[in-house]
């Protein structure tokens, strides 16, 4: 039997000719279609998982890993469980993503200003290095700075000194570290503190000039909060003063075959940050001299005539009207950063990929390695995106 609809004009229409209809239709058969894939698929996972006698889930992080990690973040030796590895394998990725991420764009913004100055040498020298940089694989680059930085730089065993506290060889950057103490806890936590009331400060300022015409000046107060609260700090926690200093291979107190003591940036970590950061400062300079032109000439103008200097005008009134165009595709590059430093495993930086490798290689448990490795990093996108989006909120114009 056949289903008929009565139309507006009295008409009928058959079931499968309205629209209504036929969307819900088509919308639970596209979801039943996804809903059997991936039964299929995770029933045949299982099946061959269980021929080949290969054990699932997570019960393995438990495991003694045997497997030293060159730099981490936290405590690690080849005893700790492949849990603790794993963690070492994100905070790696997440000080490069957050580094890379302010390097890209400082540098970035510097760039896409530079391409717009009067200066005919600084715009042409900016619009060379947004071409090469852009149009060289990221991939190509790192290999670039990975060579130079353990070719150029001198031996392990006559490294360059620098007043006897810091050592620079194709090893990496060897230089005195604080011993650790509390007090170190305290004046981080004591910055955390300054920045809040810097930010508290600038925006009591905003409203006190919106009202009264009169700016109150914050850069005095906020140099004041920054150095004087960890200052503080330190002194209230006893104000310590030991350094360990590194010895370099051959040295009388320390070891023939390696740097002891001190804290060391590594060959790999500075290839990776810089070939992240100066990659991706070329695409955010390009972004930013699109957005600063996307700005009405008139502005420029009228700040201009109110006699205002042409730093001021870009500070005041160019930028602040630019970053609502800056900021989507910006968002775009910070992700792209993160996402590009899965690279670092081609150049021996120990980052998620590259220590999920490691245990995916001794473990056998491939799907629980790449379902991490997915989670990790849809985790930091999205809590970029998050952020971003509540920033680009929180700066767009709000109508009266």
């Amino acid at each position: 039997m056949t289903v008929h609809i009565d139309t507006a004009d009295g008409g009928r229409v058959p079931f499968w000719n309205d629209p209504r209809y036929r969307a819900i239709v088509w919308q639970v058969l596209t979801i039943a279609i996804i809903f059997l894939g991936i039964w299929y698929l995770v029933g045949n996972t299982t099946r061959n998982l269980e021929e080949r006698n290969i054990a699932t889930g997570f019960g393995y992080f438990d495991r003694e890993a045997g497997f030293e990690i060159s730099e981490s973040v936290i405590e690690y030796s080849a005893v700790e469980t492949y849990g603790r590895a794993f963690l070492v394998g994100v905070l790696n990725t997440l000080v490069i993503g957050f580094l890379g991420i302010i390097a890209a764009s400082i540098i970035g913004t510097l760039i896409g200003i530079a391409r717009l100055s009067n200066n005919w040498l600084l715009a042409k020298i900016s619009s060379a290095y947004v071409e090469v940089v852009r149009n060289i694989p990221l991939l190509l680059q790192l290999f670039i700075w990975y060579a130079v930085l353990t070719e150029s730089l001198p031996d392990a065993r006559e490294p360059a000194s620098l007043f006897g506290i810091a050592y620079l060889s194709n090893r990496g950057f060897y230089m005195a570290a604080p011993l650790a103490s509390p007090a170190y806890l305290w004046m981080g936590l004591a910055l955390v503190v300054a920045i809040v009331g810097i930010i508290a400060l600038q925006r009591s300022a905003d409203r006190r000039q919106a009202q009264t015409g009169q700016r109150l000046p914050v850069l005095p107060y906020s140099i004041a909060l920054l150095i004087g609260l960890p200052l503080l700090a330190w002194l209230v926690s006893g104000a310590p003063t030991g350094w360990e200093v590194p010895l370099p291979p051959g040295h009388p107190d320390g070891n023939n075959f390696r740097y002891v003591g001190g804290s060391r940036i590594t060959p790999e970590f500075m290839a990776l940050f810089l070939g992240l950061s100066l990659y991706t400062a070329g695409f955010i300079a390009e972004i930013v001299r699109s957005g600063i032109q996307a700005v009405p000439k008139g502005q420029f103008e009228a700040a201009s005539a109110l006699g205002l200097h042409p730093g001021k005008v870009l500070r005041l009134v160019v930028l602040p009207q630019a970053l609502r165009v800056i900021i989507p595709p910006t968002t775009s590059q910070y992700l792209n950063l993160v996402k590009n430093s899965s690279l670092a495993v081609a150049i021996g930086y120990p980052d998620v990929v590259s220590v999920g490798n490691t245990t995916l290689n001794q473990t056998g448990q491939s799907i629980e390695a790449i379902s991490l490795f997915m989670l990790v990093y849809l985790t930091i996108s999205l809590s970029i995106s998050a952020f971003m989006n509540w920033y680009n909120r929180y700066i767009k114009l709000v109508e009266r």
